[in-house]
């Protein structure tokens, strides 16, 4: 099979021929018909996470069909579409996993990051981290979903059911979460980076109220702002945009540092608290709500061979929505 490999943290992804993978026990061997491109992966190859699995197939915001199961592997059948998320696995026997906080478990596994992804034409994963999807849906719209959207429902979640809600960075994430929370009655304001019009633009038309530069001072207060954008002088402005009791929620799994700002902007009871991860029963909640809400996302697909160009497209902001590759 065909897949696009990293052999070191800051070098550019190879294509490289390997051989297909073989399922082990509970796991599936799915075709890979779509796979999204995430800022994660920037922060894979850039070498800002720790310790991956090296050489590497990155890649998890995974659609495909399911092509053969390993022992023991069951609940989908051959042909079923399936989605592959960031979270593979989880221990299953750690505190965490005990208090149904799977995303914090201290033994997990990351698909494209642990394991092997979705940059290829076949992946391997665990039939209990795996999604059923609508089998007549575009894969490439579906991709979005398995990252950029799970993580923004898993950020709304923990805003505190704003009325009044800021957006900071207005990429993957950001554009379908828009189209969520103007469904369910919710105010947007987005925040792009200083002078990208077309990015405001994006956001208007996608339902957002307000959308402005991170110099300008969003119009009135928030009840709650969630930052997708992994710049860290960002959080202390959300915090001054944000009314007393109001949350900052971080999106991102990397941030560049948060700088020093004074205690009289965090007073009055505001918070500031990170996203780590998804639960399975984020999926289970998010896939469903999305379909009533009519969330369409908006994809440029790539062909496998060019995940280069998709990443440096991401990580220059040259994008509206989300990259996906199609092998």
């Amino acid at each position: 099979m065909r897949a696009m490999v990293l052999g070191k943290p800051g070098q550019p992804l190879e294509l490289t021929e390997m051989p297909k993978p073989e399922p082990g026990a509970g796991q599936v061997l799915i075709r890979v018909e779509a796979c999204g491109v995430c800022r994660t992966d920037l922060h894979v190859l850039d070498g800002d996470l720790d310790a991956p699995k090296l050489p590497l197939v990155p890649g998890h915001e995974i659609v495909g069909r399911i092509e053969a199961a390993g022992p023991g592997a069951s609940g989908f059948e051959t042909g079923t579409r399936v989605g592959v998320p960031w979270l593979g696995h989880a221990c299953g026997a750690c505190p965490y996993c005990g208090m149904g906080r799977e995303n914090l478990c201290d033994a997990p596994l990351f698909t494209g990051y642990t394991f092997d992804g979705g940059y290829a034409e076949y992946c391997l994963a665990h039939t209990d981290f795996t999604f059923p999807l609508p089998a007549r849906s575009d894969p490439v719209a579906l991709a979005p979903l398995l990252c950029a959207g799970l993580i923004g429902y898993r950020s709304l979640s923990l805003s505190g059911d704003p009325a009044v809600l800021g957006l900071y960075g207005f990429g993957a994430a950001a554009h379908i979460l828009c189209q969520l929370a103007v469904w369910q009655g919710r105010r947007v304001l987005a925040v792009t980076r200083d002078g990208d019009t077309p990015a405001q633009d994006f956001a208007r038309r996608l339902g957002a109220d307000w959308a402005g530069g991170e110099s300008d001072a969003p119009p009135g207060e928030l009840d709650a702002a969630i930052i997708f954008a992994p710049v860290g002088r960002l959080v202390p402005r959300a915090l001054k945009a944000v009314r007393k009791g109001g949350r900052v929620v971080c999106g991102g799994i990397h941030m560049s540092d948060i700088p020093g700002f004074p205690y009289a902007d965090l007073w009055e009871e505001r918070e500031i608290r990170s996203v780590a991860n998804l639960t399975r029963a984020d999926g289970a909640a998010f896939f469903p709500l999305a379909a009533q809400a009519g969330v369409h996302t908006e994809t440029v697909p790539y062909p496998l061979e060019r995940a280069n160009e998709a990443l440096e497209d991401l990580r220059h902001g040259r994008l509206q929505g989300a990259a996906v590759l199609v092998p």
